[in-house]
């Protein structure tokens, strides 16, 4: 195999893209986490709070 032929032969198997996309993905999921924590951390106490009012309630009409 002459060396220009076997430079584009290997060419595109060492310049592929895989890795940026891997990046991507990897930033994607950072920032799908950060939100969802942020979303959770905001949400939590009302969330709680509204868990405590209901069984607070419950506990009223149950009778004792």
């Amino acid at each position: 195999m002459p060396a220009i032929a076997y430079v584009r032969h290997l060419r595109p198997r060492v310049v592929g893209d895989d890795g940026a996309t891997m990046v991507e993905y990897a930033i994607m999921v950072a920032l799908i986490a950060s939100v969802s924590i942020l979303v959770i951390g905001f949400l939590g106490l009302d969330v709680f709070a509204a868990f405590q009012d209901a069984e607070t309630k419950f506990d009223g009409t149950a009778g004792g």
